[in-house]
Order: C-alpha cells, then sequence, then structure tokens
C-alpha cells in the first residue's frame, strides 16, 4: 500500500474546508489534480471516504475512521520536521510539550517566559491532558516532544526531577474549620466538610478521593468542576473546601490556605522519549532551573 502525505492532507483539507472547490482553493491546486488524488487514496484504501453532495461532502463510514489516523500522520510529520530542523541547530519551528491542565497554569508560565527569550522564533505547542495516565500514553504516542508532570513509573527514557507539588487546602474566609491553627489543617477532621470535587476521570478528583479515603472518610460533594482554578474561586465563594497544587493560587486570594496534614504531594519530572536535541535539552534545563514549584507568596502565607 502506498499513501502519501500530499494525499492525507488533500482528504483532511477537504473535509475542513466541506467542499472540493473551497479546498484547491486552499491548497492552490487544480480541482481535478485534488479530485485526483483523493480517488488515488480511496482505491488504496479500499473504498470511499467522501460522498459528494451537490453543496458539500459527507464522510462515509470508512472516511469517519480514517479522519483522525489521516490528521495524526500530518501532525506527527510535522513534529518530525520541528525535531529535525531543531536537531541541525535551525532554531524555528514548535515545540509540543506535553503536561497536566494544572501545571500548565500553576507551573509552566514562569520557566516558558524565561526559556522563550533565548529562543524567541520557536514557537510552543501545549498538549494538555487531565490525567498523568493521558499524559503517559501521549508521550509514548510520540505526541508532544517533552512532557512535564507527574513523575512516570518505570519511564524508559531521560526524565529529570524537577520537585515536588504541596497541596493545599482552600476556603472562603470565613470558614469554620476545626481547630485554632489557621495556617494547617488534619485532614480526618474534615470528614463532615462539603468539598469542591472535581469532575472525573481526573488526576485531582483521584487524589482528592485517595487523600480522603487514607483520612477515613469519602468527601461529601457540593459541586464538582474540570479545573483547579475554578476550583479555588468557588471555595473562594464558600461553595466547599478544595484540595489543590498550591502553585495555582495566585497572590490576590483573600480566602483561608492551609496545609494539609498529612502532607498530599505529587512528585514532578520533565521526561523525553529518547535522548533531547539541543533545544529540547535547552527547554528541559530551563524546566529544571526556573520551575518555582511553591510561588513565595504562598510560601510566605503558609510561614
Amino acid at each position: 500500500m502506498t499513501i502519501s502525505l500530499r494525499q492525507l492532507e488533500y482528504f483532511v483539507t477537504v473535509v475542513d474546508e466541506g467542499s472540493f472547490t473551497r479546498a484547491a482553493e486552499v491548497l492552490h491546486v487544480s480541482q481535478p489534480g485534488l479530485s485526483h488524488q483523493i480517488q488515488a487514496l480511496e482505491r488504496e484504501l479500499g473504498g470511499p471516504l467522501l460522498e459528494r453532495l451537490p453543496r458539500k461532502v459527507r464522510l462515509t463510514p470508512a472516511g469517519r475512521t480514517a479522519l483522525p489516523h489521516a490528521r495524526a500522520s500530518i501532525a506527527h510529520a510535522q513534529r518530525a520536521s520541528s525535531a529535525a530542523r531543531r536537531a541541525l541547530g535551525v532554531e524555528t519551528g514548535e515545540l509540543h510539550v506535553g503536561t497536566l491542565f494544572s501545571i500548565s497554569v500553576g507551573i509552566l508560565p514562569g520557566a516558558l517566559r524565561t526559556w522563550r527569550r533565548s529562543y524567541p522564533e520557536l514557537q510552543v505547542h501545549l498538549v494538555e491532558f487531565r490525567h498523568t495516565d493521558d499524559l503517559i500514553a501521549a508521550m509514548e504516542a510520540g505526541r508532544a516532544d517533552v512532557a512535564v508532570g507527574p513523575t512516570p513509573p518505570a519511564w524508559d527514557g531521560p526524565c529529570q526531577d524537577i520537585g515536588v507539588e504541596e497541596f493545599l487546602i482552600a476556603a472562603a474566609p470565613d470558614a469554620a474549620l476545626p481547630g485554632e491553627d489557621r495556617s494547617r489543617v488534619r485532614l480526618a477532621d474534615l470528614a463532615e466538610a462539603e468539598w469542591v470535587h472535581y469532575t472525573q476521570p481526573s488526576g485531582l478528583s483521584e487524589i482528592l478521593d485517595q487523600s480522603c479515603a487514607r483520612a477515613g472518610f469519602q468527601p461529601r460533594v457540593s459541586v464538582r468542576t474540570e479545573q483547579g482554578p475554578s476550583a479555588l474561586n468557588l471555595a473562594r465563594a464558600g461553595l466547599g473546601l478544595a484540595l489543590l497544587p498550591g502553585n495555582i493560587v495566585p497572590p490576590g486570594f483573600d480566602g483561608l490556605l492551609l496545609r494539609v496534614e498529612p502532607p498530599v504531594q505529587r512528585p514532578l519530572s520533565v521526561y523525553t522519549r529518547v535522548r533531547p536535541d539541543p533545544i529540547t535539552e535547552a527547554f528541559v534545563a530551563a524546566i529544571a532551573v526556573e520551575t518555582l514549584i511553591t510561588p513565595p507568596h504562598v510560601t510566605a502565607r503558609l510561614r
């Protein structure tokens, strides 16, 4: 079977544009030439991918199956080209960084800002996930050049620790919490509290459930949300307690912020599949040196 990247690009463009005419204009090719390439692709795959209607095209069942694989093949080729250019010292293109949503909010911005000063022509594409397992699977499948996230178990490629992330309890300024210490709280003492939980499945949801289970209770859910910053705002509004990474708390947060006993922590690493090219290696070094796992304003509040 001989399928060219050009044929896949033509197929995806026809789907995205909704017609052969518009796709030919976008691709700067003739419509007969475009049709010829799509027909050749269909012959190779053994059947029609597109149903040609008077004013639009529609995917056939085979086309719906082929489309995500075509997109993935194009993206993989683009990443391979970018990696080759970086390996040759060409400081343009795109670096794909896999990470979790909470880490892209709390940890990456400062390190990326510093790194971009050295490589202003290189774009960064964040590939974000809700769960560590999804991030690891994406790295194994080659969907990102480098990952920043929870330390993967038994990772075969290069992996460098960058620190330990601490989870804190956030609450409304007037929240009634057990004990007199307003800087820390025992998780077991919060069994009767209501919680801002996370939509399943997500890594943050698992961390809250597992932490509460170790403390001997199941959290009573007030509301669920997708993201840590939303959980922080909901907790500040008095809708329940939130367990979240301390690094996502902004300087202006005026609610309660408490350490948890026993501590809830998550080791973090930056890792690649193979030995990184020089530019990716510079990114790894920047993350390792510039990353502040717990920002100063949060550390100051917890003293």
